[in-house]
């Protein structure tokens, strides 16, 4: 299956770039662009994308609140943010309104093609050293954890505990001694019953929250 991507930059040469880079992957297609929010939102509900690579500053209307339509309108949706290391607030603000992770735009083209395929697998993109910086900076404030926690098994904790340092589900099996698809399956049930999109949701609610803190 073919990954449809929108391109949102405000740098036409940035767009230019991504859509070269991604033109050469079999399996993904650059069906739109957008150079500021509106159009990004506009071409979203037109062409229906897969993932979304989104800058977050940008005229007229930002990535972020961008982002907060895009998802409101289409749920199934995964928006990538591209940002760099002095944007770590949007970056938390966005990761809230349900983007699905980041990439820092000078990471090596081989991080953004795999970020893409990541996100489009409705997986959750998340660098551990960057995600940690970014969450813990502001989420300082500790909220009540949602009744729902209380209703994880042992391991769904475990599994929940190493997806927010970063871990990938290869990492969690290793980790905890069990199967691929075994991590797959605690990953989706907690997921549920915490009523969270993705990884990314996962975490930000872990920090949010003080979850693993003590």
């Amino acid at each position: 299956m073919t990954i449809r991507v929108l391109v949102v930059d405000d740098q036409a040469m940035v767009r230019a770039g991504f859509r070269l880079l991604l033109a050469d992957e079999p399996d993904i297609e650059v069906v739109a662009e957008a150079g500021n929010g509106l159009e990004a939102v506009a071409e979203a509900a037109r062409c229906h994308p897969d993932v979304v690579l989104m800058d977050i500053r940008m005229p007229e209307l930002d990535g972020l609140e961008a982002t907060r339509r895009i998802l409101a309108a289409d749920p199934a949706s995964r928006v990538l943010i591209l940002t760099t290391f002095d944007l770590d607030e949007y970056v938390y603000r966005a990761l809230r309104a349900g983007a699905s992770g980041f990439v820092l735009k000078d990471e090596p083209p081989e991080q953004l093609i795999a970020a893409v395929r990541t996100i489009a697998g409705g997986d959750a993109l998340l660098s551990p050293a960057v995600t940690r910086r970014v969450i813990q900076q502001f989420t300082r404030v500790h909220q009540a954890p949602p009744k729902a926690v209380e209703t994880l098994t042992d391991r769904e904790m475990d599994v929940f505990r190493l997806i927010t340092k970063g871990y990938s589900n290869a990492e969690i099996g290793r980790e905890l001694f069990i199967s691929d698809t075994t991590v797959k399956t605690h990953v989706t049930r907690l997921l549920q019953k915490l009523d969270l999109r993705d990884r990314a949701q996962a975490i930000v609610l872990a920090y949010q929250t003080g979850l693993f803190e003590s």
